[in-house]
């Protein structure tokens, strides 16, 4: 999967997230140019197999062959910023260089998912999010309390330190309050394969909740804080003032 950014000349920098190398960025020579043959597979979001070897600085990208462009995110802001957000969260959560094959496969599952329109974007992206937090080592445990380890079936904690829910008996410092409804959808989205997330319906309100703790999971666990969904919703609110 692939991001693009400008460079001197007719290059290209690009951003490629693989299953055998993992993050890694390349430079694609004369790529700018439109009758170059990495023009066409250089473009923003591409899915294909690439061919790259390792310079004295950095790796040189020398040809490709695509299997999906995903070029109609580009014409929808929405989808557009979604995408962004996704490959936000890879940049942010991988070291370079380091491969992850199961989160490789929920990268490439969520884009074409994303792409079909055949889903609730809002659950898809929360399936994601408990996805790469378990494939990056910090994973939510909803089946036996983070504190003591007894095994529980419903709670209104979760520890933010911990990882996981809080029993009735545990203290709940350093834990987020929500909903036991909101705690079972969780548990069952922590759990679904992500190709089989069409079936579930999830009420507004605890969309919301699911939201805000995984917002927060992900802003105390990683480096960087994603700004893509932050840009997007700031558009929707001015858009409603107007």
């Amino acid at each position: 999967m692939l991001k693009v950014y400008d460079y001197r000349d007719n290059d290209k920098i690009v951003w490629l997230y693989t299953d055998k190398l993992g993050k890694i960025s390349a430079i694609a020579k004369g790529a700018k140019k439109s009758k170059s043959k990495l023009f066409s597979i250089t473009l923003p979001f591409c899915f294909g197999e690439y061919t790259v070897f390792k310079s004295k600085s950095m790796y040189v990208l020398t040809e490709g062959k695509i299997i999906e462009s995903f070029q109609g995110f580009l014409k929808d802001l929405d989808t557009l910023t979604y995408a962004s957000y996704l490959c936000e969260l890879i940049d942010i959560s991988t070291v370079d260089e380091e491969s992850n094959i199961n989160l490789y496969k929920v990268f490439v599952s969520t884009f074409y998912l994303l792409n079909s329109n055949a889903v609730d974007i809002d659950t898809l992206l929360r399936v994601y999010e408990l996805n790469l937090l378990k494939c990056t080592g910090y994973g939510i445990n909803f089946d036996y309390c983070s504190m003591c380890r007894k095994k529980i079936d419903k709670s209104e904690y979760i520890s933010l330190q911990y990882h996981g829910g809080v029993c009735s008996e545990c203290p709940k410092a350093m834990s987020f309050k929500i909903s036991k409804a909101a705690y079972k959808v969780l548990k069952v989205l922590n759990n679904i394969s992500i190709e089989k997330i069409y079936r579930l319906t999830i009420p507004k309100d605890i969309k919301k909740e699911l939201e805000n703790l995984l917002k927060l999971f992900i802003v105390n666990n990683y480096s960087r804080t994603p700004k893509s969904l932050e840009i997007l919703n700031f558009i929707k609110e001015s858009e409603k003032n107007e």
